[in-house]
């Protein structure tokens, strides 16, 4: 996306950004204090979700921009699945300190979010980490940053926004949490700018929650 001419904050493009910055956060936070956690209210949850990654993706097309102002292309998928393991190890890396440090600190990993899930069965919530992945760099990556950086001309500003909402969504899970969320959330920040592959950035998303959410319990590995 060209930033160097000026962009005018239109009603789509408003309409936008407040889905990219709270469209998540009414899911994640009232729907569930509404509906609780059930299979229907989870799987009804992350189907609304995805309504709202389409309803972007149209915003996108009224604005007069393609996917690519956005750094989502699929011209080399496999040089995009090469980037998604780098980040992946390096999101790993960085989760694994936020353990390490919060060990020393005390805080208990989860929060009030500990076994909430534990009894929607895996494909459930294959289902939730895969959305995780597409819907939130979408959001809060790919269309926030460009959005807020096209409107303000400031590359920090569009960089603190979407990462401090992202991170305080996490609040559920105590100050762990969104420790873990805002280091996970700068990683990938700093990699989407770094190669503008969001593609690359939704598959690292997606891995970071499977392994630990999905492929652990598949192979009988309590993590609670």
């Amino acid at each position: 996306m060209n930033t160097t001419n000026p962009f005018r904050l239109t009603a789509a493009t408003a309409i936008g950004l407040l889905i990219s910055l709270f469209g998540l956060a009414f899911f994640a936070i009232w729907y569930r204090d509404w509906y609780g956690i059930s299979i229907s209210s989870v799987l009804v949850r992350e189907g609304l979700i995805f309504v709202l990654v389409g309803i972007l993706l149209f915003i996108i097309r009224l604005e007069g921009l393609g996917l690519e102002s956005v750094g989502l292309k699929f011209s080399s998928i496999g040089k995009s699945v090469g980037l998604a393991l780098l980040i992946c190890l390096i999101s790993i890396a960085g989760v694994l300190l936020c353990i390490v440090l919060m060990q020393y600190l005390g805080w208990k990993v989860g929060g009030e979010e500990a076994g909430a899930y534990k009894d929607i069965p895996v494909w459930a919530l294959f289902i939730m980490v895969l959305r995780a992945g597409i819907a939130e760099e979408l959001f809060y990556r790919g269309y926030a940053i460009e959005r807020i950086k096209a409107l303000t001309g400031s590359q920090w500003v569009a960089i603190a926004v979407p990462l401090l909402i992202f991170s305080i969504g996490h609040f559920r899970q105590g100050p762990g949490g969104i420790l873990i969320s805002f280091v996970a959330g700068a990683i990938l920040t700093a990699t989407y700018l770094w190669k503008k592959d969001l593609l690359a950035n939704m598959i690292a998303h997606f891995l970071v929650d499977f392994i630990p959410n999905v492929a652990l319990p598949l192979l009988g590995v309590d993590n609670s």
